[in-house]
């Protein structure tokens, strides 16, 4: 018989907003360091997403996000993936953890798992997900050695929903940054990020609202069908001309 997850117990709701009836309830994702998890956290706390985080489930133990979620009293489930035999087993824990849950939203924030069909479409049209690129541009991994390698003028990220093709989904928000003389993967990386805590609970927020929500392969924003996505207001500093970074 395969192990059950792992849960950590927290103090439910502890770290958001005062519960509230019309809150929509949010499972959070994560494999690392977990930095957009903690500007979710906190733009649930601070009121800027009508939302409360249940639970934080790592597939690693030694995930440092975790760390964040015990800070503020969310909740952790650990389903570790090396102790099922294939990649649907333990999709299966990880959809029966999820649904004991009863999230409104599924948030994948740095999880780093290719999902299985099964488990997509067991939440269709409630996961999303945040990528480091313009999409469709630069689906998969190293996205800023490959925008650096493309010449584009600018990068960026953006948050979809998660569908059974990888990256694909429609894309609800899109942040956009400048590509700097003498960036480096690095540097880049960091610019992306900071502008990613800005657009996960900007985009999070539109969901939770109820301004926007997918259906039938399109995205729906205040009642019509959206031709593109979204674009976060630039941050102050993105608007100049390119001059040093801007780190988390």
């Amino acid at each position: 018989m395969m192990p059950g997850p792992e849960a950590a117990a927290g103090v439910a709701g502890a770290g958001n907003r005062g519960a509230q009836d019309s809150e929509k309830r949010l499972a959070v994702l994560i494999s690392g360091r977990g930095s957009n998890l903690k500007a979710l956290i906190d733009a649930c706390a601070d009121g800027r997403v009508n939302g409360r985080i249940v639970v934080v489930i790592s597939n690693r133990p030694s995930a440092p996000g975790l760390a964040h979620a015990r800070e503020a009293g969310i909740p952790q489930v650990l389903i570790d993936h090396r102790r099922y035999p294939d990649r649907e087993a333990f999709d299966r824990a990880l959809g029966d953890s999820l649904a004991s849950h009863q999230p409104d939203l599924v948030v994948l924030a740095g999880f780093m798992r290719v999902l299985t069909p099964g488990l997509v479409r067991r939440f269709e049209n409630r996961m999303v997900n945040i990528h480091p690129s313009l999409l469709p541009d630069l689906r998969g991994l190293d996205t800023h050695a490959r925008a650096l390698a493309a010449g584009v003028a600018h990068h960026g990220a953006s948050v979809h929903f998660v569908t059974t093709e990888l990256d694909s989904g429609p894309v609800v928000m899109q942040a956009r940054v400048p590509v700097c003389p003498g960036d480096t993967p690095e540097t880049l990386a960091a610019r992306v990020q900071a502008a990613e805590h800005r657009l996960y609970p900007a985009a999070v927020e539109m969901i939770c609202s109820g301004r926007v929500h997918a259906a039938s392969d399109n995205i729906w924003c205040d009642g019509q069908r959206l031709e593109r996505p979204l674009l976060l207001d630039p941050a102050p500093e993105t608007k100049k001309s390119c001059v040093g970074t801007t780190s988390s």
